[in-house]
């Protein structure tokens, strides 16, 4: 069955997640570092394929307001971006709090400082895939 990819898009790091075959549960997948400009496309592509994606939502951090303002800005052309290259449909989906919600969850886990660097960027994706998909099942 298709899977549906979660993306939290960042200047550095993209957290990557990915559905169950069922939509039901988000599993964190990887986080792609990004070193040059387009790198990220490649990895992208190779995770689609890899995984039957049928649908990519990407993360769009809206201000507490409701507003969208530059970050948002940018996740947005970032969704663009997939939209033409992957030629797959690209959804965005309010990420409001899923970094912090997962900055909190490793810290209850005493999860060291390091460590944490290394996995906040997949759990935040994996946070806000399960969002999406919780909502699409009411």
């Amino acid at each position: 069955m298709p899977r549906i990819m979660g993306l939290d898009y960042g200047d550095k790091r993209i957290g990557v997640a990915v559905s169950d075959a069922f939509g039901w549960t988000a599993q964190g997948v990887e986080v792609i570092v990004r070193k040059t400009e387009g790198d990220y496309l490649a990895r992208i592509r190779d995770l689609v394929r890899e995984h039957e994606v049928e649908t990519i939502v990407v993360g769009l951090p809206k201000n507490m307001n409701g507003s969208i303002g530059p970050r948002g800005e940018i996740c947005q052309a970032f969704a663009e971006e997939l939209k033409q290259e992957l030629n797959i449909a690209v959804n965005m989906w309010d990420e409001r709090l899923t970094t912090v919600a997962a900055q909190r969850t490793l810290l209850e886990a005493d999860v060291s400082r390091a460590k944490r660097k290394q996995v906040v960027d997949k759990m935040a994706a994996a946070l806000l895939l399960q969002n999406y998909l919780d909502f699409k099942t009411r």
